[in-house]
């Protein structure tokens, strides 16, 4: 069994720009898009920046791990 990323809300980090990270889960399927979240260095997501609409995919996302997304990466944010 896996645990999966912290979903408590992160503190406020980054340059103004936005935070310098992002938190990717990869497809398992060659075809399917990866989904993509703000993070800190730690992979916290902060909950109260995102729309309601990422917000959702973000519990999609954590929710099939192992289905439909692969294990998540933290990586530098592409600005």
């Amino acid at each position: 069994m896996f645990t999966t990323p912290p979903c408590h809300p992160a503190p406020a980090a980054g340059s103004p720009a936005g935070d310098p990270f992002q938190l990717r889960f990869p497809s398992l399927f060659r075809t399917g898009p990866s989904l993509t979240f703000p993070c800190d260095a730690s992979g916290r997501v902060s909950l109260d920046r995102l729309s309601e609409r990422s917000r959702n995919n973000y519990f999609f996302a954590r929710i099939v791990v192992g289905r439909d997304y692969a294990w998540p990466v933290v990586e530098p944010a592409l600005h």
